[in-house]
């Protein structure tokens, strides 16, 4: 779940638009979940994640997240398909992940 008081998406100078706190997330703050429907094909707004089992799972976004840009130097990362500041995100900051090296 993304929590609209704490998220929002607005136009961003990095690529269309992206994800940007509304509130101050300090380092290791879970900041929400990843959260679409499980998919077997790759594209855009696809994460995925390797579960339990070292079974690769595919989910398909459909919530906020879906928005979230990359970065070399990353301010937040996925533990699952759940989203944590790695570093202290101010107000008004763009949250921002590493897609990796296949999608960056």
């Amino acid at each position: 779940m993304v929590d609209p008081l704490r998220v929002e998406v607005r136009r961003s100078p990095v690529h269309g638009r992206g994800v940007y706190a509304r509130c101050r997330f300090r380092k290791g703050a879970y900041i929400g979940t990843f959260e679409g429907t499980e998919t077997k094909q790759d594209g855009m707004h696809v994460l995925w994640v390797t579960d339990e089992a070292g079974r690769e799972v595919g989910v398909r976004g459909q919530n906020l997240f879906r928005f979230l840009n990359h970065a070399q130097d990353p301010n937040a990362e996925f533990w699952g398909f759940d989203l944590y500041a790695i570093r202290n995100i101010q107000p008004g900051s763009e949250i921002m992940i590493d897609y990796g090296l296949e999608w960056a």
